[in-house]
């Protein structure tokens, strides 16, 4: 159970807003952009995606953490948010498998946290003014400090992160002795988005973010991923360089979020800082291919210009966002090469879109034939 009397929190935000609440997690101060995720379920998974790396996320379901935490729920291996808003924690979970509490796991990950703060209403400010910066503290509450400590805080556009989310040393995943051999750029990647293709029998070396073309080449392998990640897409000129390397080489290329920007950069389309972002696990995307509609998992706050996209010849669209026509997914005529915005490997999220694993593997199995 939580104390009777918590620590006093404050958030204040890039406007000039101050919102109060309850301290949870570690007791100190963190900043970030501020944003807002959709899903009422997969907490954990969330707080551990890469892609969150620099951010203040808003949970918008009322109660946080009622279900605790457990080991096999992370995407990486660490909580990777800046700091977390929430209306209620729950001390008292009810799963059997949990390990401890939500509010447990963030004091061990070191996160700053505030609950009893009017999320929904909050959301409606993030969706109406757009994303801005933050900050919460729990331990120092004047608030014209805090208001000259958040002014410090860098803008997310034109923030290169990749490069400090990313493995230090390459490492691999399932069976050598696979005939479907994968290189991964690692620009944040989530854990299950690699099992995704190890469970479809690949065999996976993962590299650090600025790897060289060369060296990748070096695995021999049958076909290239480019990883999610956080940050502006924009200034990866290291990373724009080796997708179009891998491109010229004519191997399979599959990139999701991050990795689905850098192959348009690639292909000369540039893209955009978004007003809010898409984060949450219902975002409807429509497959243009099939006329299928595909409940998805989505976390960006970049995207495509899809005024580009739309007068580029070498590039057809496969995917759309429903609720504002957004480019999410692409592929390059002529080219074993293609990516999605949202994440397929769904976790936390519905698996509508597993089969895009699925045409990945089929694609190198008919590059090799």
């Amino acid at each position: 159970m939580m104390q009777a009397i918590q620590q006093k929190a404050v958030l204040v935000l890039q406007d000039g807003s101050v919102h109060y609440g309850k301290a949870f997690g570690t007791i100190g101060t963190t900043t970030g952009e501020l944003c807002f995720n959709t899903g009422m379920t997969g907490y954990q998974e969330v707080f551990t995606d890469p892609s969150y790396f620099g951010q203040v996320i808003i949970m918008n379901t009322v109660h946080i953490g009622n279900y605790g935490v457990k080991e096999g729920d992370v995407e990486s291996g660490s909580v990777k948010v800046r700091g977390i808003i929430a209306r209620n924690l729950e001390e008292q979970f009810s799963r059997r498998l949990a390990k401890g509490s939500l509010d447990e796991y963030l004091k061990e990950n070191n996160i700053v946290a505030i609950e009893g703060v009017d999320t929904r209403a909050l959301t409606a400010k993030v969706r109406t003014e757009g994303a801005m910066n933050c900050i919460i503290s729990s331990e120092i509450l004047d608030i014209d400090q805090l208001k000259t400590m958040l002014k410090a805080v860098p803008s997310m556009d034109g923030l290169e992160l990749a490069s400090t989310v990313t493995t230090d040393a390459p490492y691999e995943l399932g069976d050598p002795a696979s005939d479907i051999r994968i290189a991964v750029l690692d620009f944040g990647v989530k854990k299950h988005i690699l099992q995704c293709m190890v469970d479809r029998g690949a065999f996976v070396r993962v590299h650090p973010a600025k790897t060289s073309f060369d060296e990748l080449r070096k695995f021999n392998p049958d076909g290239y991923f480019i990883s999610n990640g956080p940050g502006d897409p924009a200034p990866m000129d290291y990373a724009v360089n080796t997708v179009q390397s891998i491109m010229a080489e004519g191997k399979p290329l599959f990139g999701i979020c991050l990795g689905h920007q850098l192959l348009a950069l690639a292909n000369g389309i540039p893209t955009f800082k978004m007003h809010h972002g898409h984060r949450g696990l219902n975002h409807p995307v429509k497959n243009i291919i099939t006329g299928k509609c595909e409940i998805t998992t989505q976390n960006h706050g970049f995207g495509v210009d899809p005024e580009a996209v739309k007068k580029a010849d070498h590039i057809e669209i496969t995917h759309v966002n429903l609720n504002d026509q957004s480019i999410e997914g692409i592929r390059v005529k002529g080219k074993p090469a293609f990516s999605v915005q949202y994440h397929p490997e769904s976790t936390p999220g519905p698996h509508d879109s597993r089969y895009l694993f699925d045409d990945f593997i089929g694609m190198i199995r008919a590059s090799k034939n």
